[in-house]
């Protein structure tokens, strides 16, 4: 997989009505800008890709609608090869702290495909609404849409989409995401606990954060010391801008969307939970938020486990931005696979 730069230094390169929208109010060198008006530019630091994959992946990639009354919530679908056998279903959330991103960026189309053919499991990566145009809870509406979109399939068996639903045991859904997708798989796990009993024939066997995006007022020590590279995926800076971009307006970041943990949130000890995965970076920013959150759903009594990726930052699966990305990767997909077909 090619290395993606996350550098600002390559520069932003702005519309050419840039002026017309007035001050910039909000930014992310090189990934986001928010004027006055509300106007928003993203500028393709990561380029998009058709749902193509190479022959030899042993994989099939479609893209697919799911909410057709506004072309809005869409995925992109990779089904391995295989006669004869169905496989557990992973629907996955790509990161970009609610505010950038997409399932057809190049990093999480090659992850993806790999993924699916390593883990042996069908993959759906839903692309869902940003921020700010669509704050929170927007994102988590359309991750639960997506699943109920699945839940109809599943039911509906002479459909359009049996090209990829004959392949899937839907007794084994594993809900999954990395950064802000690591945010919403876990908040769309909490609804359908409880509302499990609509979900038939979808039943969640598991949850995989990878590097979940949780934030709170009071800085961990990884947030205040943490040294990060210049082409680090995320700095603080950079997480406090997609927090007050996402939430909704007047929320700080002990809002229990931000903030699972915080004062006032729903006890973890009360939320119906899957098996859950926690992937965590040792030079991420997010790592002590990370490991708090683990050993509070450890002390809530849920089964949980963890696995400490070293030397390696946030989201370097998808960006490999470092020397030691690929072969820290290649464990990742290995102790998922482990996870799921257990």
């Amino acid at each position: 997989m090619a290395a993606i730069s996350m550098n600002p230094a390559l520069g932003y390169q702005m519309g050419n009505d840039h002026q017309n929208h007035g001050m910039v109010v909000q930014q992310i060198e090189g990934l986001i800008r928010v004027y006055k008006d509300g106007h928003v530019e993203r500028p393709p630091i990561v380029p998009t890709v058709a749902c193509t994959v190479p022959l030899e992946s042993g994989v099939i990639c479609k893209d697919v609608v799911i909410d057709t009354s506004t072309n809005n919530v869409w995925a992109r679908v990779y089904v391995p090869q295989s006669q004869g056998q169905q496989h557990p279903l992973l629907v996955y959330f790509h990161g970009g702290g609610f505010c950038v991103g997409s399932a057809s960026w190049s990093c999480y189309h090659e992850f993806l495909a790999k993924l699916a053919s390593i883990s042996c499991c069908v993959i759906i990566s839903v692309n869902y609404r940003l921020a700010p145009e669509n704050r929170l809870p927007a994102a988590y509406e359309d991750g639960f849409k997506a699943l109920m979109w699945v839940k109809q399939q599943a039911l509906n068996k002479l459909n359009d989409q049996r090209w990829w639903c004959s392949q899937c045991n839907f007794s084994r859904v594993f809900i999954a995401g990395d950064s802000a997708g690591a945010n919403i798989a876990h908040h769309i796990a909490t609804r359908a606990g409880s509302q499990s009993n609509s979900l038939s024939p979808l039943y969640i066997k598991g949850t995989i954060l990878i590097q979940p995006f949780f934030g709170g007022e009071e800085r961990t020590n990884s947030e205040r010391y943490m040294v990060q590279p210049p082409n680090s995926a995320l700095s603080l800076t950079a997480s406090d801008v997609y927090w007050r971009l996402s939430l909704p307006i007047g929320a700080n970041r002990d809002n229990q969307w931000c903030n699972p943990l915080a004062k006032g949130a729903t006890r973890l000890e009360d939320l119906k939970l899957p098996p859950t995965m926690v992937c965590i970076s040792e030079m991420d920013i997010l790592k002590d938020r990370n490991m708090e959150f683990f050993n509070a759903m450890n002390r809530a009594g849920k089964k949980v486990e963890h696995v400490l990726y070293t030397g390696v930052g946030h989201a370097f699966q998808v960006l490999h931005n470092s020397k030691l990305s690929q072969p820290r990767t290649n464990e990742m997909m290995y102790h998922i696979k482990g996870f799921i077909n257990r």
